[in-house]
């Protein structure tokens, strides 16, 4: 059976799998090597997000003594996130929303512009899938090699190629999820601990949990995920409009398919002037048939388009589908049926681009003969961009002018207020200082909103003007007992306003309000 043979095959036996059926077994998708020009954008994308993935974790970054020196971070006993010179605490969480925000928008604008090139080249499923495929393909051999060893019966050599692609699978699997566990603890520190058997059961844990993960998803499921599993298809749509670029077919000049045939020659719908579709060949509107009469002869015209069904553009695709049937749910943008179809073009001596990257409304006018107009500046892509404005100068505003300083005051409820012999009102607070920066700080702690207040700090002197002096490490949170007197005559009910002032040497301040609580 010959190649092209293969292909149609397969192809007629995905779509009979499809059918009407509610439910259909998986067909197994055996994509087709091929090279090209969106192939080495995928490869380029593929090396340059594996090598972040991987050896962002080793970058070092100098943050002084006591503080982790690995660049990206986030360590859960310390309760910090590190991102180069940037140090995230708990409460600052909001940072995290914003980021997600930011890539959701991002995701909607680029998918309004370019389609799903996000899934098509820096998707994670498609980074691994890609390299899981390619070691497939280097050991089991290419598309058709493939589907034979398939059909084979278990032998010695199939045993063996199949236990050696396993193999590398559960390498890569192993070096990924042990790399995912290096953002959450130093990178050197942990790795020693893994080979040396010292790291705790979490570690392990994790690890494992995404080494399983990656050989599940990148290995067996492939284009399952994002058929049937990844919401982002479903909701595409919404994103899209006549002109987003979208991987495409040019049915106006490719249909109707067909093998050429000998002695005849093949009219291609660029080499003669536009006219409108006739009856009798309504899939090739674009060209002037009496014209070609005239050039060829009536009967020396094979009267089909550029598409010669050789199917090659279904057998290059990752998730199987035939793009000729329009944009599909399937589609991940990652444009490898271009490649494939322009090369067969080129040996047909045909133009390229029978499939291709563009807009609808581009198809729309090169099939009535008109010059296609790119239109980036659209009401959607400028609501997209303004809205990714907004966010990320809220953003780095909030991170331009973070304070380095913040006070956490709990009053305390056991009990609420203490009446002392000489009938004044007592409370009792916490007071948590936050110390963001990497050195040590003086403050000086006041407080006002009532007449005659005393002020007290368990470990602390109080000077006659009622503030004390109180230190914080660096990048830590400094704990205080502090209890504030006043007479009763001074207080307005049983519920007062409170406040407490912070100030360090240099005239940063942090203020807390809370209350003061006296008897009825």
């Amino acid at each position: 059976m010959s190649e092209s043979s293969i292909r149609t095959e397969e192809a007629r036996s995905r779509k009979q799998q499809k059918g009407d059926k509610l439910f259909a077994g998986r067909v197994k998708v055996h994509p087709m090597n091929v090279r090209g020009t969106f192939r080495r954008l995928k490869w380029a994308a593929l090396g340059l997000l594996l090598a972040i993935y991987y050896l962002v974790p080793w970058i070092r970054w100098d943050r002084g003594p006591d503080a982790p020196n690995q660049a990206v971070l986030i360590d859960l006993p310390g309760r910090r996130a590190y991102f180069f010179f940037i140090e995230i605490w708990p409460q600052e969480v909001y940072y995290l929303t914003g980021l997600l925000i930011l890539a959701a928008i991002g995701l909607f604008w680029i998918t309004s512009l370019l389609g799903r090139v996000w899934c098509g080249y820096a998707c994670p499923q498609t980074v691994w899938t890609d390299l899981f495929m390619l070691v497939e393909r280097w050991i089991e051999g290419d598309h058709n090699a493939r589907m034979k060893l398939d059909k084979q019966p278990t032998t010695g050599s199939k045993l063996a190629k199949r236990t050696a692609k396993h193999t590398v699978w559960i390498v890569i699997a192993a070096a990924t999820g042990g790399a995912w566990v290096l953002y959450f603890k130093d990178a050197p520190t942990a790795v020693y601990e893994i080979f040396t058997l010292q790291a705790s059961l979490a570690l392990y844990g994790f690890a494992a949990l995404f080494t399983a993960m990656t050989y599940l998803l990148a290995g067996w499921a492939r284009e399952q995920v994002c058929v049937y599993m990844c919401p982002w298809p479903r909701f595409q749509a919404a994103m899209f409009d006549e002109d987003t670029m979208v991987v495409t077919y040019e049915s106006w000049r490719g249909e109707p398919r067909g093998k050429p045939k000998k002695g005849k020659a093949h009219v291609s719908p660029r080499e003669v002037p536009a006219t409108p579709a006739s009856e009798s060949r309504p899939g090739l509107a674009a060209i002037d048939w009496e014209k070609a009469n005239e050039l060829y002869g009536e009967e020396k015209v094979d009267g089909l388009g550029d598409c010669i069904a050789c199917n090659k553009c279904v057998a290059v695709c990752p998730t199987g589908i035939d793009i000729r049937d329009g944009v599909q749910l399937e589609c991940i943008g990652c444009a490898l049926c271009i490649d494939a179809c322009n090369d067969v073009m080129d040996r047909l001596n045909r133009p390229r681009n029978l499939i291709t990257y563009d807009t609808l409304r581009n198809q729309d006018l090169r099939a009535q003969g008109l010059p296609p107009k790119l239109r980036l500046v659209r009401p959607r892509t400028v609501f997209y961009t303004l809205l990714l404005a907004v966010v990320a100068g809220a953003m780095l505003w909030s991170l331009a002018f973070r304070a380095t300083l913040d006070i956490n005051v709990l009053h305390n409820r056991t009990p609420l207020y203490v009446t002392l012999s000489d009938g004044d009102i007592r409370n009792g607070y916490t007071v948590r200082i936050l110390n963001k920066t990497r050195e040590d700080r003086a403050f000086t702690l006041s407080v006002a909103g009532l007449e005659d207040m005393r002020l007290s700090v368990v470990g602390a002197e109080v000077s006659p003007d009622q503030t004390a002096r109180l230190t914080a490490r660096p990048d830590t949170t400094a704990t205080y007992r502090v209890h504030v007197t006043a007479p009763r005559e001074s207080l307005d009910g049983t519920v007062n306003s409170l406040t407490f002032n912070l100030n360090d040497d240099l005239g940063e301040t942090a203020v807390h309000d809370t209350v003061f609580r006296g008897p009825e």
